[in-house]
């Protein structure tokens, strides 16, 4: 009985694990999907066990979604490898500190700060139609190490919606169209995501053995979400991101106040 329990719990952990590879290599957000899903199926779980099984999931499916923008759309490399290095970093400032204090006043900012993520890529039809870069060289770099450290930062020190917010900053400061903006989020996530496992696994609290099952599951989401993306252009990431940052508005706004 225990055995056919814990295939069953796999499975399902499995399934919520696709759709949240599906969901991240497009715009971002799968963890909207995932750590929900892991604390409802295993609800007696040490919750740093729980988050070490959801960044050993994800950065496999995001460094996958990263492979698969890349044979199919221009990133911008240089800038992009100064920005992975710093979300690298910042991700671990972000979970050394969140150990000293709390994020409950974060917590409560948040939905504003995704109401106005919202209302603003509503609002403006036109964004993130047209890849027309800002930055060029240096300035750039400069820009991308800034958005990769203190997005980084958030990603380890709360975390919930980090790739979302990658994709909003990268079309807002940086000009690119949703496309690039997603492809190039993938790598900066992949980092972030990289440092943070790290962090678990060194603290123990990684069950690598589900990790293994449900990282296949996401990888395999991962390239059915990333080639829909391809596919279907900057126009089909717009719709999803506005889906994904309401979702989130409404978790986090329900988290925080309720």
């Amino acid at each position: 009985m225990c055995a056919q329990s814990c295939r069953m719990d796999t499975l399902l952990a499995s399934l919520a694990s696709f759709f949240a590879g599906f969901v991240d290599s497009i715009v971002g957000g799968g963890g909207l999907i995932l750590l929900p899903s892991l604390f409802a199926i295993f609800p007696g779980a040490p919750p740093a066990s729980l988050l070490g099984v959801n960044k050993g999931t994800s950065v496999w499916g995001t460094a996958f979604a990263t492979w698969q923008y890349a044979s199919r759309v221009q990133l911008r490399w240089p800038a992009l490898a100064c920005g992975a290095a710093l979300a690298l970093m910042g991700s671990w400032l972000g979970a050394w500190t969140v150990t000293m204090v709390s994020p409950d006043l974060l917590k409560r900012l948040l939905p504003g700060v995704l109401l106005a993520v919202f209302v603003y890529t509503l609002v403006r039809k036109d964004f993130g139609r047209a890849h027309a870069p800002k930055l060029h060289g240096r300035h750039e770099m400069l820009a991308l190490a800034a958005l990769g450290g203190g997005i980084g930062f958030y990603d380890g020190f709360f975390g919930p919606g980090t790739g979302s917010f990658f994709v909003f900053a990268l079309v807002r400061w940086l000009g690119y169209d949703f496309m690039h903006a997603s492809a190039s989020a993938k790598l900066l996530n992949t980092a972030s995501n990289l440092a943070a496992l790290t962090l678990f696994a060194w603290k123990g609290h990684v069950w690598w053995s589900l990790v293994a099952v449900m990282a296949v599951a996401n990888v395999l989401g991962s390239l059915l979400g990333s080639r829909l993306a391809i596919r279907h252009g900057s126009g089909f990431v717009r719709i999803f991101f506005m889906v994904v940052v309401g979702a989130l508005l409404i978790k986090t706004t329900s988290s925080a106040y309720f």
